[in-house]
């Protein structure tokens, strides 16, 4: 795998270098400017730079996954448990009423009274 990813970085690298000399002739050199022929330079040194750096494989490059089983599960059946509740204690309540009721009051006469009775 590694000499087909070298093989083709080297042809790309090679396609590159020998485009670029001949995109530009003896002749075509007159016509170009100082600033684009340097501009030429950069781009095919970065063509051919890139092409090397991707024929390689990278050196960060994380090991071959190992496989491990998992451990088989562990089933421990308990004993059943019964659990009943124990039953509600009686709620008592109190039931309270008021009662009206009429009073002689010696000197004054009836009066009116109120008392609450709780059963």
């Amino acid at each position: 795998m590694k000499i087909i990813q070298f093989a083709s970085g080297t042809l790309a690298a090679l396609a590159v270098v020998t485009g670029l000399s001949a995109a530009t002739p003896a002749a075509a050199a007159d016509r170009l400017s100082p600033g684009a022929a340097a501009a030429l330079g950069v781009l095919g040194g970065l063509a051919v730079g890139g092409a090397i750096a991707a024929s390689q494989s990278p050196v960060y490059a994380a090991p071959a996954p190992v496989y491990v089983a998992p451990p088989p599960p562990v089933y421990v059946e308990s004993a059943p448990v019964y659990y009943a509740p124990p039953p509600p204690q009686p709620v008592y309540v109190e039931r309270c009423v008021t009662e009206r009721y009429s009073e002689w009051v010696p000197g004054w006469g009836w009066e009116q009274r109120r008392r609450r009775v709780c059963r």
